[in-house]
């Protein structure tokens, strides 16, 4: 019988290695970047075209390679990174496996053009699914070009299965984010389909991620610096007011490699106990720099998952890194136990004849008359008052007091005013009013039983379809501002607004480009509730937005989605009943009231019969 194990193609075997390191267009570009920082540049400039689908360009200024380099670098396995095994444990470059440029070529048209700043000429090298095709001398300037295109070309199952431009695109900004934060002191530009997204000229730290995120981080950050024997931990949280509902803008770094780490990041939430609204996330930009003998980066061919030798260590020493941030900036709650600040207000009054009040005695009362400073300290201070009306009634002698076996009468206003017909009436009516439960959920009476309304559900419900009919019929409905309100945003975030402005103008706003990731907001939907602050519905919409794109939403319902997801009422907001009774109206005039956008329950019915047998069991 004929031996049937044969070794593969080197073709193959590259389109196969491909599956596991190029998974779409963002990881050519993580690749690439990586690349051109370990050949020691300054300036890097990313060029993208169709999401990365029709080109991937990098160009940087590094230190180039030779004719013979050149061409080995497409070679498996082939890297100037290691020479020994024990190298694993010493690696302080982003790249070192040998199979990236492989198996970019594997699946993509490449050319390269590279040279060193000593030679005169530099070498071109083109590639086609592993194929070389060309390679020459060239003229070209001192370091290397590599061009990228038709990714996935012989692939076919592969390009299918990428997802639209948008998401395509997100995930490459998300890349070059990473790469560009990691290393401040390099100039980066990203140019997509002949449009500048980011100039980010070298700089500190701070610099690179305001201008990664836009201007308005820069009030948002607290900066994080501890360093020991072990590990150094520095970088940026954010400020507990400004946490988001979603785990968006968390970066951490080892040895200025991005990983991701669930233990990691629950140590950074568990710095924040306490200070954070339930169910949101603080933002953190964080690095930490550790002997690369005490990790392992050789678990995953993405390289974003590493294990510690001692991660509880790590773990620790990041917790109170950040809680010792937090309490330096007196973001953390402190005590004065030299004196109360509630009471560093009071003044003593003064009494009868003009004379202050004073004792020696330790049992008499000292009376004292706070002097607020604000109308809202007055309301405070009656509102305490109204608390305590009363009590001094019940400072009496003993002798006083009834006695033991004395009978008390509690009266309510039922005693004085027996039911009759009509307040039997009005109770009724009373006890078939909505009420509220734990600032969350409404209680409504129905002839069967009664309804457990979840408000934030019911609402989006309510708020999705009206935006809905907006974006149909074109007519909204804007409340125009006295004072028109200036919002700055992240570049990728004013790139996502600018491509929806006119639906998101649809639905109430009216909001114009400024420039510089600047807009200026001159109204709002006329029914949104007072009170809220625009520049978070903004940013929350576009969060949303984003989050929806992987869905593949039509546009228009993603916009109205998004809209009604971050301008409805939350949980733990509390309603009058005027306020709830218009709710379930509004609600159940919904085409479908049953559920909410994202497919959650707007209503649980609970029925008395079914209620009856659970007292029964």
């Amino acid at each position: 019988m004929a031996d049937i194990i044969q070794l593969l193609p080197d073709a193959i075997a590259n389109q196969i290695a491909a599956g596991e390191v190029i998974q779409r267009p963002a990881s050519v570009v993580k690749e690439l970047l990586e690349n051109a920082i370990d050949a020691g540049s300054s300036r890097i400039k990313l060029i993208i075209k169709d999401s990365g689908k029709s080109l991937i360009q990098v160009i940087d200024n590094g230190c180039g390679m030779s004719e013979t380099d050149a061409r080995m670098s497409f070679e498996r396995h082939a890297t100037s990174k290691i020479r020994k095994a024990n190298d694993l444990f010493s690696i302080r470059t982003m790249g070192f496996r040998g199979e990236a440029m492989a198996s970019i070529a594997a699946i993509a048209h490449v050319e390269m053009r590279t040279r060193r700043h000593a030679d005169e000429l530099g070498t071109k090298v083109v590639i086609e699914g592993s194929d070389v095709k060309t390679q020459e001398a060239c003229q070209c300037s001192a370091g290397t070009s590599i061009s990228v295109k038709n990714l996935f070309y012989n692939v076919p199952a592969r390009r299918n299965f990428l997802k639209s431009n948008t998401v395509e695109m997100r995930h490459i900004l998300d890349e070059f984010q990473r790469v560009a934060i990691a290393n401040p002191d390099i100039f980066f530009t990203l140019h997509h389909n002949n449009t500048e997204i980011f100039h980010l000229p070298d700089g500190k730290l701070r610099q690179r991620v305001v201008g990664v995120f836009g201007n308005s981080w820069n009030k948002k950050l607290v900066p994080v610096n501890e360093e020991t024997d072990i590990l150094k931990i520095r970088g940026f949280v954010g400020k507990p007011e400004f946490a988001k509902k979603t785990r968006g803008e968390q970066l951490l770094f080892v040895n200025n490699r991005y990983i991701k780490s669930g233990y990691l990041n629950h140590a950074i939430l568990n710095a924040y106990e306490e200070l954070l609204p339930k169910d949101t996330y603080p933002i953190y930009t964080i690095f930490i720099d550790i002997d690369p003998a005490n990790i392992d980066i050789n678990v995953h061919p993405t390289k974003q998952e590493i294990k510690f030798n001692d991660e509880r260590l790590v773990y620790n020493y990041l917790k109170v890194a950040i809680r010792h941030a937090l309490g330096q900036y007196s973001i953390t709650p402190t005590l004065d136990f030299n004196q109360d600040p509630n009471f560093s207000q009071y003044q003593p009054v003064k009494k009868g004849n003009g004379q202050e009040q004073s004792s020696d005695k330790r049992n008499e009362k000292q009376h004292y008359e706070p002097k607020p400073s604000s109308h809202l300290e007055s309301s405070n201070l009656r509102n305490w008052e109204k608390l305590y009306e009363g009590l001094e009634s019940f400072d009496q002698p003993k002798e006083e007091s009834p006695a033991a076996d004395e009978a008390v009468t509690i009266e309510s206003e039922w005693s004085s005013n027996p039911l009759s017909e009509d307040s039997n009436s009005g109770f009724a009516n009373e006890q078939k009013r909505p009420y509220q439960i734990h600032a969350t959920y409404i209680v409504s009476q129905i002839k069967s039983g009664f309804l457990l309304i979840d408000q934030q559900a019911a609402h989006e419900r309510i708020l999705y379809e009206r935006y809905l009919a907006f974006l149909k019929d074109q007519q909204p409905l804007t409340q125009k501002q006295l004072f028109p309100k200036t919002i700055n945003l992240s570049q990728i975030d004013s790139q996502v607004l600018l491509k929806i402005l006119p639906d998101i103008n649809l639905l109430g706003f009216d909001i114009q480009e400024f420039g510089n990731e600047s807009f200026v907001i001159h109204g709002v939907p006329a029914d949104l509730s007072s009170g809220q602050d625009e520049q978070k519905i903004i940013e929350s919409l576009l969060e949303q937005y984003k989050n929806n794109v992987e869905l593949k939403l039509d546009n228009h319902e993603n916009i109205a989605r998004s809209m009604a997801r971050s301008a409805s009422i939350k949980r733990g907001q509390t309603l009058t009943k005027p306020e709830m009774q218009e709710l379930i109206d509004k609600l159940f005039a919904c085409t479908i009231p049953y559920k909410s956008p994202t497919g959650h329950n707007c209503f649980i019915t609970f029925d008395l019969e079914d209620l009856e047998k659970q007292f029964k069991t």
